[in-house]
């Protein structure tokens, strides 16, 4: 990790962006104190690349066709659901 004044990074600032370009981070200075990072961003490639991050972090997890993602079913007593929504669609009308 590269550290630079602020002064310096204003004046030489396209030099500093190739090197975050290369991979490189940059600690900006002022005063001797570390005020901010400039660091490359993280390309996850494809959609189905970030889900599949997401995914290995624990944060997301990919619904199964045909059944619940536990794969447990719920017993609800009662008409179905369907029936209920017909019947809500006919009153507006």
């Amino acid at each position: 990790m590269l550290q630079v004044g602020l002064r310096e990074a204003n004046m030489h600032f396209s030099k500093y962006l190739k090197l975050v370009r290369e991979g490189q981070e940059v600690v900006v200075t002022e005063r001797g104190t570390p005020v901010a990072v400039i660091k490359p961003l993280i390309n996850e490639g494809t959609p189905d690349d970030k889900i599949k991050s997401l995914e290995d972090q624990g944060i997301l997890r990919r619904a199964v066709k045909g059944r619940l993602p536990l794969g447990r079913t719920i017993a609800i007593e009662g008409k179905p659901l369907s029936e209920t929504m017909i019947e809500g669609r006919e009153e507006r009308f």
